[in-house]
């Protein structure tokens, strides 16, 4: 199975036309079923919409720059969150899953350079957006942060199982 076939329906109709027409819909597929988690999720994936609505605006470099700032600025408050989080129920994954953030990290640090290389955002930026944000943004969570998930109720419920 390929990586996009486990990404929401939404997505992948939208990917046909194109990452100017890219949005996240958070989904069932995005659920871990932890409150906190999913309610950061959701506002993550407003804000990523929110850039993604930018580019397709044909943004400038100032306003492509202003909104991953947005983005940065909530994906490192969540990233803390989510450690915290792991750091408090002794998740055994937690090195690996730090290193993931990193990946998200340097991402963001990448597009910085490329805004700042360029007049605004070109082609190979919005690519670098759909494979390197959002695509990673969705496997992460239907990956890495549902077992934190599923770890902490288990955790929590060890004696009704």
């Amino acid at each position: 199975m390929k990586e996009q076939d486990m990404m929401p329906d939404g997505i992948l109709e939208n990917r046909i036309r194109g990452i100017c027409e890219m949005r996240i819909e958070f989904d069932d597929s995005l659920i871990t079923g932890n409150e906190m988690i999913d309610t950061q999720h959701k506002e993550l994936i407003d804000r990523t919409n929110q850039f993604l609505a930018k580019l397709k605006e044909h943004a400038g470099r100032v306003d492509a720059i202003k909104m991953l700032d947005y983005l940065d600025e909530y994906v490192e408050f969540h990233f803390g969150e989510e450690e915290k989080l792991q750091e408090e129920i002794s998740y055994p994954g937690l090195a690996e899953h730090r290193k993931k953030h990193e990946e998200l990290r340097n991402t963001v640090k990448e597009l910085y350079h490329m805004l700042n290389e360029e007049e605004g955002p070109t082609e190979a930026f919005v690519k670098q957006v759909e494979v390197n944000v959002v695509d990673w943004l969705i496997r992460h969570i239907q990956g890495f942060d549902r077992s934190v998930a599923e770890y902490r109720f288990i955790a929590d419920n060890a004696d009704r199982i």
